[in-house]
């Protein structure tokens, strides 16, 4: 890599109560759960050994607002020595009238709505909320300007699943409408790299820090195809 190659690293808040029931969550402000704060907790001591090791691990430290991902960013901040900058451009897509629910109250409550949900229509808006197509816009003028304000740096970023589902497609190229086959794992450490011209996934998925089986955004396992998938954030 040079010396302008700008590295993310992008970490999913803990697990929450809401995650273990697949209650959608979105903007909706949930804490952790127990296991969550202790997995922030294993989070933070894997980052104070990288400093340890190393010195320092990022130049800049941003969380979503919300305070999942609040509580999962402290222990990180306190082992970095670094301010903390809370953001609500690093929010969870806005669900609107799914959130507090679970995907079987959604169909039963907004059928025509639901089956649209399942078509992957990038274009489609949930009543009161966000189309996949202006999440992932947010997100990613967000990262572009983070690249501008923060090149050759790395900056660390806390926050949702989909989040980085929306970074991974950005720098991979998969398009919206595409099915993922890549985890999106509670309090894990996903890194890309970018160097002006292109991006590079250094790691996805790292759970190393943690002692149990952690949740994935679809229920523990990444999608494989259509056929296994009913559209499911459900536990960001």
């Amino acid at each position: 890599m040079t010396r302008t190659t700008t590295t993310l690293t992008l970490i999913r808040h803990g697990e929450t109560d809401w995650n273990r029931v697949k209650r959608i969550q979105g903007h909706t402000d949930i804490p952790l759960s127990a296991e969550g704060e202790r997995q922030a907790v294993l989070l933070g001591a894997r980052i104070e050994r990288e400093v340890s090791t190393h010195g320092s691990v990022f130049d800049h430290l941003l969380t979503s607002d919300l305070q999942r991902a609040v509580q999962t960013a402290q222990p990180v901040a306190r082992a970095c020595g670094l301010p903390l900058v809370r953001t609500a451009r690093l929010r969870e897509r806005h669900y609107g009238a799914f959130e507090t629910r679970v995907p079987d109250e959604i169909q039963a409550d907004f059928a025509q709505d639901y089956a649209r949900w399942q078509t992957r229509d990038p274009d489609f808006v949930i009543p009161g909320g966000e189309s996949m197509r202006g999440f992932y816009t947010r997100v990613t003028d967000f990262v572009t300007q983070l690249l501008g304000d923060y090149a050759g740096q790395r900056v660390g970023l806390v926050a949702h699943g989909g989040v980085l589902d929306c970074c991974y497609r950005l720098a991979t190229g998969l398009a919206l409408t595409e099915p993922r086959a890549y985890p999106l794992l509670n309090a894990s450490v996903n890194r890309l790299a970018y160097d002006g011209e292109r991006w590079q996934v250094l790691s996805w998925g790292d759970v190393t820090h943690l002692d149990d089986a952690v949740r994935d955004e679809s229920n523990d396992k990444p999608v494989h195809a259509a056929a296994d998938d009913r559209v499911d954030p459900r536990v960001v």
